[in-house]
């Protein structure tokens, strides 16, 4: 497939990553295990009437994506495509309440229709009075990445040349119980989180929302370019080497060629391991990692796109996110690898435009 740009980055996340300056005041959180999004002024995008019946990914992607097609200068992208894991968890519990509360009779439809996980790109839709392609996908850690190659695919035939792409996950009061009590999220007595060299397992729980306009040509506000994305459901551990390398080899590229590589350590012992040995892979390159900024959560690689997008256009790599000393003078090639508890593997290149 034929090199596409990402013309812009916008992100809602557990930094303050509307404001500019972004990779120069990120603050690491190591001792709560439940870690939430800072949030905009909403009234400023969304009229006071609408935000009363929107949930909170549904506000955040509303903005998120407000201003990622503002910095690409479209008003409007000739597709919107969203991944999410979660979806609308927030309207989901309330509707299942409902049900439980009311001994399911004379139930209002208005959180059913709100749950269901395409409502983000729905709403953002509207907000544009788009009608072209929509699309969400969810699978699990790698919505993101699905979503991005389906926006590849749609410039390379031609269908579009400009796509809002977009990633978003919320946390709901309910969710957060279950994922203390099966382990899913850190004991409080294991904090603070040492994310590189964890012995217990569990992660620090977050959420945001990143939009990116991805488009068939080069622009002035453009970060970088998308060169190639690979998901596999399952990699075992002594599949990863392999698994990296078979990537860089379609590319014609070799591990030498890789400037910097970001890992989505998460502080679970369990699944540190994978990242611990595609290191090993990499002994020239910058290696870095993220999720101490903003938390693991089904789309956190969304975080780690718009933070590769910025180190490309900048040229700076900021010091709070590095694991070894080596650091480059310039920047070209940066991998992302990320999982989900050792599930739905992805790799995605991004080179300087």
């Amino acid at each position: 497939m034929s090199t596409v740009y990402i013309n812009s980055a916008s992100c809602i996340s557990v930094q303050d990553t509307l404001n500019e300056n972004i990779l120069q005041n990120l603050t690491p959180e190591s001792s709560s295990n439940i870690i939430k999004a800072i949030e905009p002024n909403y009234k400023e995008f969304i009229p006071p009437a609408m935000i009363r019946r929107m949930s909170k990914t549904v506000k955040m992607s509303s903005v998120a994506s407000h201003y990622a097609l503002k910095e690409a200068g479209i008003e409007q992208p000739d597709a919107i495509i969203v991944g999410t894991g979660m979806g609308c968890s927030q309207d989901s519990e309330k509707f299942l309440k409902n049900v439980i509360d009311n001994h399911e009779e004379f139930l209002t439809p208005t959180f059913f229709i709100q749950s269901t996980h395409n409502t983000v790109a729905g709403q953002v839709a509207l907000g544009l009075q788009c009608h072209a392609y929509n699309f969400t996908y969810v699978n699990t850690s790698s919505s993101l990445e699905f979503s991005l190659l389906d926006a590849q695919l749609q410039i390379n035939d031609g269908e579009a040349e400009n796509v809002l792409v977009g990633s978003t996950d919320e946390q709901t009061n309910r969710t957060m119980e279950l994922y203390c009590l099966n382990n899913t999220i850190k004991k409080e007595t294991d904090l603070p989180v040492d994310y590189l060299k964890s012995t217990t397992n569990g992660v620090v729980w977050g959420e945001g929302a990143s939009f990116f306009v991805v488009g068939k040509n080069k622009t002035e506000s453009t970060y970088a370019k998308l060169k190639n994305i690979s998901i596999s459901n399952k990699v075992e551990l002594n599949e990863v080497q392999d698994f990296i390398q078979n990537f860089l080899t379609q590319n014609n590229l070799s591990a030498h060629d890789i400037d910097a590589v970001i890992l989505g350590f998460s502080g679970d012992a369990d699944s540190n391991v994978y990242y611990t040995k595609a290191m090993d892979v990499f002994p020239d390159s910058s290696l870095l990692y993220y999720k101490h900024l903003s938390g693991e959560f089904n789309t956190a690689s969304g975080f780690s796109t718009f933070m590769a997008c910025h180190i490309l256009k900048e040229q700076q790599i900021p010091e709070i996110m590095m694991i070894n000393s080596e650091k480059k003078e310039s920047v070209k090639n940066i991998l992302l690898y990320n999982h989900l508890a050792g599930n739905d593997h992805s790799l995605v290149l991004l080179e300087k435009a």
